[in-house]
């Protein structure tokens, strides 16, 4: 058994050229990205989510919140940039890192930080409107309505 999604992203990638790409730069882009996502993105993120969604009541939480989010901001602006105007992050081809980087960007989609970057938010629009997207998410939620 795998725990970690990072693990378990690169374990399903092994099966599936479309997640790890055969070519081996292509491949090393995409494993690149997915820890990135994990390493760059993810801390920041979840430092903002956390507030909100566990102590948004608390003093320190609300004097700290302001910070998290501008940080935050900077390294999704540097996401952006590194995005451009490409459909995905190595370019036209969906990868692993993908996979990853929408997961992660996700855990604001209660706030507009993420949306709030027109490239951002049309590359998660993207990434989500996949079918193999949709049936992931409902396989996931069923299990979740079935648990309830």
């Amino acid at each position: 058994m795998l725990f970690e999604s990072g693990a378990i992203v690169l374990y399903i990638g092994e099966r599936s050229e479309t997640l790890l790409p055969k070519d081996a730069g292509a491949r090393f882009r995409a494993t690149q990205w997915l820890i990135a996502a994990l390493n760059s993105i993810e801390p920041f993120i979840m430092n903002v989510a956390l507030i909100d969604l566990f102590y948004a009541n608390e003093e320190w939480a609300k004097l700290r919140r302001p910070g998290a989010v501008e940080f935050a901001k900077r390294r999704l602006s540097a996401l952006s940039k590194s995005l451009g105007d490409k459909p995905y992050l190595d370019g036209d081809r969906f990868t692993a890192g993908d996979l990853m980087m929408t997961t992660v960007l996700r855990n604001l989609k209660h706030t507009d930080i993420v949306t709030s970057d027109k490239r951002l938010a049309a590359y998660v629009e993207r990434c989500t409107a996949r079918s193999a997207f949709k049936r992931a998410f409902e396989a996931q939620i069923g299990d979740f309505k079935e648990a309830a």
